[in-house]
């Protein structure tokens, strides 16, 4: 393994224990609650973490990556405005946030350097293969929207059972595609946030349920 690969792997890994601090935190709180909780610093680490991952995804030539991050960023925003707490950000940090998804796409789209069909004909990657990681992202992506969803009704960020469900099935595929595509920060990213889902469905079946 190049030295570089080890860089872009160590930003891999440094997204995912972003992303593993965000479930952990979440975990803890919700364990002392009784229920599943939508701490604020869960959305925060989420956006902390998408920045890196995204990185992360166009370093690795990896379109089931950059389309997961992209698909679900603006989410987290969301959240933390349903929190009152967006504004409470550094501002310099906001437009970086802000910024980031706009700079990607000036850098991915025109393809003058072949950024954006490195991604989509990556030889490492077999068609069926990019197909089904990229339905595993967009399934995983998809707990967001019902996240979205629910708490817009509620005009409060929330985190139901439905959310834990797709969390779970998307997890499963991103695992295996981790599998094949002999990817350790995926397999280990998912592997632990499983064992998060998992104890989170528990929880949710309480009285307390959110």
């Amino acid at each position: 393994m190049s030295t570089s690969s080890l860089w872009v792997f160590a930003i891999g890994f440094a997204a995912q224990l972003l992303f593993a601090a965000r479930m952990i935190v979440q975990w803890v709180q919700s364990e002392k609650a009784g229920k599943p909780l939508s701490p604020v610093i869960f959305w925060q680490l989420s956006i902390l973490g998408s920045l890196v991952f995204l990185l992360y995804g166009i370093l690795r030539h990896d379109f089931a990556i950059v389309l997961g991050q992209a698909l679900v960023y603006f989410i987290y925003i969301r959240n933390l405005h349903l929190k009152e707490k967006w504004r409470s950000i550094h501002l310099i940090f906001r437009i970086i946030v802000i910024v980031a998804p706009i700079v990607t796409l000036g850098y991915l789209l025109p393809d003058t350097h072949g950024n954006l069909s490195s991604l989509l004909k990556n030889e490492e990657i077999s068609l069926p293969l990019q197909i089904w990681g990229s339905i595993g992202q967009v399934i995983f992506t998809l707990r967001f929207y019902v996240q979205w969803i629910d708490s817009e009704s509620k005009n409060e960020s929330v985190l139901t059972r439905k959310f834990w469900f797709v969390s779970l099935a998307g997890s499963l595929m991103i695992l295996t595609y981790a599998v094949f595509r002999y990817d350790p920060v995926l397999f280990l990213g998912q592997f632990v946030g499983m064992i998060v889902y998992l104890r989170n469905l528990m929880l949710g079946r309480t009285p307390k349920e959110v």
